[in-house]
Formats: structure tokens, C-alpha cells, sequence
């Protein structure tokens, strides 16, 4: 049985409920292309632009990046899709130009609400990686300027536009399951002991502005792995507290969200989590095992990173998986298939869904769906709250397992019912940036 809070409108400066009605203004005719400049050409930047590029309507406009071989990257791979965007080196200039209608934004997470808020108040629609943010009132904020401003802001959960995950949500809300009373959503993967390494501070890269890097982010010396650009590895910044939240934010993201698409992106009542580094020896911050348990109004979901010992939880499930468990049956789903496994003396029959080349299809879907949602001016799949919530839920189980406390949640105020937590949550920018909507 689908089981659902109502929204609240405590996210939105002018009190109202996100509708479709909301967005009004100049809206591109269906054979106009959107010109779109991009924030941030690493690994995650340079997917989207090659997925950007597969959907006819977007126009690759703009390319913006710190790091100069990057932006040399991006700008080869822009020349053989048969596009000649511009390059700059700060993104206020793509904010500044009013030719560009849209942007998106792949850099450190650290970045990702600065540059959402500032792009709708420049009149861009946005597309944001995952997670939405680091602090809490980060998240509400950006959900303000989206309503404010009038803006599509698309998020990275790029997972709901899979097929897989759709069905997923499909068969829960349909009941099929009966009552769940417990989710769980886990990875597990065999991590070296001595990790990233422990590179000692040093120069800054060529071609690097180490400053810009930063940002609002506290000023610290050039180190390889706080930068974490390797050849070998995805980013390592994702490790540091100053710039992500760990495995927490970057795959658990990806694994809570799917429950919160199946039950209306509802949030947990309160939070507890533990973590540490037990085996890893390397300079990141942030731990190598971690348990966080969410009560939900009507279930209880927990996230189990294991990042040394590869084991599955589920034959069916790989390294990573989410899954639901019912009175009736457990639904697993990965990007790899989802899986229906009745329970004992159950009426319900035994179903997969797995190699299915359209349902595994995410990230061009996704774009589509943000482009589609740009001309109708109507809710993205990942629309922008849908992410902060899911973000907030994994950032929540940080601060717990930080701060060694258990958190209660008040979703009317949008924040936690414990005042000594409360400055946490709180955006802490370095000069001269100021989040301000």
C-alpha cells in the first residue's frame, strides 16, 4: 500500500505548492533548440554533455571549467558532435549571457547550490548534479529560487527516468507488496588499505585555478586527493567534508531515492547513524563503513556502505541495490534490473525485469525529460525538491554519525528538532561568497 505525507510549503518563499501553473514566460517554440552552457567538464560534466548531445533539441552553447584540459576536452568531444560552443573559465560568464537559456551544473558538490541559485536569478533553467547540496538550508534555498525565479531545475537522479526504477515505483504504488514496514538500501565494493594514498600538500597543477576550485569552500593548500582528478579513479574531493558527504551522498543519494520515488518523496521522522574509517589508511575524511537507520511514518528503512568486503546482499542484486521488502513480497532494483520475489503462501507471482536495453536506458531519457519540461513549463521527473529531500535524508545521517546523536526531523520547518545540530545545517561560505536568494 502506497503511503505518502502531504507536501508542505515551508520550502517555497511565497508559500505556495509547486504546480504546473506556476511557470509562466517567454517558452521556446517545439523546433527551437535550448542553448545550453555547461558548469564543470569532469566526469560527470563530460557525460552530460555527450548525453546533452544526443537530444536534438539542446544546443551545447557554452562550456565553463577551472581546470584548462578539461575545457580542451570538453571543447574536442563538443567539435565531434558537430558543435562549436564558447569557453570561459568562469561561470558568471555564462550567467551573464543572456543568449544562453539554460545550463548545467557537474562540479564539486560543494558548488551545486551557489551556481543553482545564481542561475535562477539569471533567468536560466538548470540541471544539477546529485547531491543537490551539503548543507540543509543549501537545499532549501535552491527549492526557494527555483519557485521564486520561475525556473525548471532539473536534478541528476537521473534513476528516475529508468525503466527499471519507473516499474519499481509502478508495482509498489499498486500495492502489490501489501504493507511494507521495512526498505533497505545498501553497496558493498573491496576497497585497497591504503586507498587514495596519502599525497602530501604541493604546487598546483598547470592550468588549474586552484582559488575558483574552492570557491566558498575554506581556504586550504593544493592537495591531490582533496582535488581527486585522476586518471584511474572517479573524484576523490567526494571524500572531504569541506566538499561532499562521502559515500553517503554520492551513492547513497542514488539508492534512498528510489524509495522515496515509490512513497511521494516522503521524509523520515528521525535518524541514526554510525561510521568510521576501520581498515582504509589513506587522507580522506570520511569513513569506509557506515549503518544509517531511517523511521519512516509507516516503515523503517536503513543504508549499509561497505567499502571492504564486496559480498552482495542479494544474489539478484550486484554490488549495490535497493530493496523493499512487503507483507506480500520484496521488490529488489539496481540499474541492472529489477526483481518481484513473493513471500511464502503468497499470492503474488514471481516477475523480473533484467537485460531490457530501452528499461535500463537513464540518462539521455532524463535530459529529454528536462528539455520536454523546459518547453511545457511543467514538473520535471527530478524535480528540484524530489533531490533536496532525498539529499537532506543522506546528509542527516552524516550529522548524526558525526555528532554521535540521534536527530528528529520537523519537515514543516524543514530542519531537526535538536537546537545543538541546528548550526549544522547551516551554510558556512567563504568570503566573498553569499548564498542569497
Amino acid at each position: 500500500m502506497t503511503q505518502h505525507l502531504s507536501r508542505r510549503n515551508v520550502l517555497s518563499t511565497t508559500g505556495a505548492a509547486f504546480t504546473t501553473s506556476l511557470f509562466t514566460g517567454n517558452v521556446k517554440g517545439a523546433n527551437d533548440r535550448i542553448a545550453v552552457g555547461f558548469i564543470g567538464l569532469g566526469a560527470m560534466g563530460s557525460g552530460n554533455l555527450g548525453y546533452a548531445m544526443q537530444v536534438p533539441g539542446f544546443q551545447p552553447a557554452a562550456l565553463c571549467d577551472v581546470y584548462q584540459p578539461h575545457l580542451e576536452r570538453a571543447e574536442a568531444a563538443a567539435r565531434r558532435g558537430g558543435h562549436t560552443p564558447k569557453s570561459v573559465a568562469d561561470f558568471r560568464d555564462i550567467l551573464a549571457d543572456k543568449s544562453i537559456d539554460a545550463v548545467c551544473i557537474s562540479t564539486p558538490d560543494h558548488w551545486h547550490a551557489y551556481m543553482t541559485v545564481e542561475a535562477c536569478k539569471a533567468g536560466k533553467d538548470v540541471y544539477v548534479e546529485k547531491p543537490a547540496c551539503v548543507y540543509i538550508e543549501e537545499g532549501r534555498k535552491m527549492v526557494q529560487a527555483a519557485r521564486k525565479y520561475n525556473r525548471i531545475v532539473q536534478a541528476g537522479t537521473m534513476q528516475r527516468s529508468g525503466g527499471y526504477f519507473k516499474k519499481t515505483a509502478e508495482i509498489v504504488q499498486a500495492g502489490t507488496l501489501g504493507e511494507v514496514t521495512f526498505c533497505h538500501a545498501y553497496q558493498s565494493g573491496r576497497a585497497s588499505q591504503k586507498g587514495f594514498g596519502n599525497p602530501v600538500d604541493g604546487e598546483v597543477p598547470l592550468g588549474l585555478d586552484w582559488e575558483m576550485w574552492l570557491g566558498p569552500a575554506p581556504k586550504v593548500p593544493f592537495n591531490a586527493n582533496r582535488w581527486g582528478v585522476k586518471t584511474t579513479t572517479f573524484p576523490t574531493f567526494r571524500y572531504f567534508w569541506d566538499y561532499a558527504g562521502g559515500a553517503m551522498t554520492d551513492w547513497g543519494v542514488h539508492l534512498i531515492d528510489p524509495i522515496h520515488q515509490c512513497f511521494g518523496d516522503i521524509m523520515p521522522l528521525s535518524i541514526s547513524a554510525m561510521g568510521s574509517k576501520f581498515y582504509v589508511q589513506d587522507n580522506v575524511e570520511t569513513p569506509d563503513t557506515m549503518l544509517a537507520t531511517y523511521h519512516y511514518p509507516k516503515f523503517l528503512s536503513s543504508y549499509e556502505s561497505r567499502t571492504c568486503n564486496p559480498m552482495p546482499l542479494l544474489s539478484a542484486s550486484q554490488g549495490a541495490a535497493t530493496a523493499i521488502h512487503g507483507t506480500e513480497a520484496t521488490l529488489i532494483v539496481n540499474r541492472g534490473g529489477c526483481w518481484l520475489i513473493p513471500n511464502a503462501r503468497s499470492a503474488v507471482t514471481a516477475q523480473r525485469w533484467e537485460k531490457d536495453d530501452v528499461m535500463r536506458q537513464m540518462n539521455v531519457p532524463h535530459w529529454q525529460n528536462w528539455l520536454d519540461c523546459i518547453r511545457s513549463r511543467q514538473k520535471p521527473v527530478s524535480e528540484i525538491e524530489t533531490c533536496v529531500r532525498s539529499s537532506a535524508t543522506c546528509i542527516l545521517a552524516n550529522l548524526s554519525m558525526r555528532h554521535k546523536t540521534w536527530l528528529d526531523w520537523d519537515d514543516q520547518d524543514f530542519t531537526v528538532k535538536q537546537d545543538a545540530i541546528k548550526p549544522f545545517l547551516k551554510a558556512r561560505y567563504r568570503s566573498p561568497w553569499k548564498l542569497e536568494v
